[in-house]
């Protein structure tokens, strides 16, 4: 039986309008997105089937556009949907940072640098370059790969910050481990930049380690 022979108040659709989003399961929530199943499944049913056979709801947003596509009932179009959602939600909330202090919204920071690090298959370091009153200027990646005392150049990372004018940094990198602990290597790569800065006097406020579900601040730790 299709959603539309469903009682209204168990339809994914009328339900998220009158309970609001956040009371909708994954399923319900891509049944949403997908709009329609495939033969003999409803698109709850394909959204469950999706769920389990990528192992979750992370690993589907993530999966790439062969992988995605060779599920039955999907296709590049639908692939296409979906990386657009996933952009607009990055750009959501960039526009919500660049709004005000950066340093007075630490969740909506973690939940940006999350959203731009986490879902990467590399390393790769970046920074949010912020102007005097520590709002946002620009969010750009410096250093990709396998990162050590010697592959990330604060003469760089201060090149850029001149150019753009910055006042003070966010640093932050991702760990495709999934593990956010920081490594001694994270360490030496933070005092190396954070001293080279201070001789231009731009401060570096902070450095997150995003893993997998969780974000290490060096400043919560004390190491700043």
């Amino acid at each position: 039986m299709g959603i539309n022979h469903w009682p209204e108040g168990e339809r994914p659709r009328e339900k998220l309008l009158q309970l609001g989003a956040p009371a909708l399961s994954d399923a319900e929530l891509l049944a949403i997105f997908l709009r329609v199943g495939v033969p003999g499944r409803s698109a709850v049913d394909l959204a469950r089937d999706l769920l389990s056979g990528f192992g979750g709801l992370r690993p589907l947003l993530e999966a790439d556009q062969q992988a995605f596509c060779a599920v039955k009932g999907l296709g590049s179009a639908t692939y296409a949907q979906l990386q657009a959602t996933l952009e607009l939600s990055r750009r959501h909330l960039a526009s919500q940072l660049a709004r005000g202090n950066a340093l007075t919204s630490p969740a909506l920071v973690r939940h940006y640098l999350t959203a731009q690090l986490r879902h990467l298959g590399h390393e790769e370091f970046a920074a949010l370059f912020l102007d005097t009153q520590h709002r946002i200027i620009r969010f750009e990646s410096l250093f990709r790969g396998t990162l050590d005392s010697a592959s990330v150049y604060p003469r760089e990372v201060a090149k850029r910050a001149l150019e753009l004018g910055a006042g003070a940094l966010i640093l932050a990198h991702n760990h495709p481990s999934g593990v956010a602990e920081p490594s001694d290597a994270d360490r030496r790569i933070t005092r190396r930049l954070k001293e080279a800065l201070e001789l231009l006097d731009i401060r570096v406020l902070d450095h997150f380690v995003v893993g997998d579900g969780e974000v290490v601040s060096f400043a919560e730790r004390g190491w700043m």
